[in-house]
């Protein structure tokens, strides 16, 4: 569906532009929501207060997914809501079935941060059906990605914000979006991704806050 995402600014765009036009899960225009709106009059409109910028790649994702367990919430009066590691993990005595479940959570998760790619080798088999079959798009592992400390916030540690970007808003891109209550690159670093107000992946809305 044609759909026009409209916020405060588009990150990278050229001034003015406030709108991204997404059709059939690719980046159509980015500009002024005035021009995309009124060449585009049929289109959705989603309107956000905030930044539009693209997609995170969360290059930690092997180890949030594979050694790390993320609680069901039914389990939080006993596990916590906070994701397990180490000793924590192996007295559970875990199988396919729960890190499949696990994975998921923690996928749904990173969703809630931005994250459209995850950047790793996937080992288990129950982790990499879970990616797969998720549509987040996967990367090979990035270079230096040891020194980032693992995190569900791509931003957390990175050198620089773009480096935390798995693509950019441009047309004839994959519509991999992210929407967050800022209203420019600096606060998006000193807020993180958890100020993360919508994820749009393949044109589809995969996350909204409420």
């Amino acid at each position: 569906m044609l759909t026009i995402h409209a916020a405060d600014a588009v990150l990278g765009a050229p001034e003015g532009a406030d709108a991204v036009a997404v059709d059939g899960g690719v980046v159509v225009a980015v500009g002024p929501y005035a021009e995309l709106a009124a060449a585009r009059p049929q289109a959705r409109v989603r309107r956000w207060s905030g930044l539009i910028t693209p997609g995170l790649v969360n290059v930690t994702a092997t180890a949030l997914l594979e050694t790390a367990y993320h609680p069901d919430p039914r389990e939080a009066d006993v596990l916590g809501t906070e994701p397990l590691t180490g000793d924590a993990v192996t007295a559970l005595g875990m199988d396919d079935a729960r890190w499949g479940a696990s994975a998921r959570r923690g996928l749904q998760r990173m969703l809630r941060h931005g994250t459209t790619a995850v950047a790793g080798t996937f080992t288990r088999p129950a982790v990499r059906t879970v990616v797969v079959r998720s549509g987040l798009r996967v990367h090979a592992p990035r270079t230096g990605a040891m020194d980032v400390p693992v995190s569900l916030d791509p931003l957390a540690g990175v050198r620089a914000p773009a480096d935390a970007f798995a693509g950019a808003p441009a047309v004839g891109a994959p519509a991999d979006l992210a929407v967050f209550a800022v209203r420019d690159a600096e606060q998006l670093v000193a807020a993180g991704a958890g100020s993360c107000v919508a994820t749009v992946l393949g044109g589809r809305l995969v996350f909204r806050s409420s």
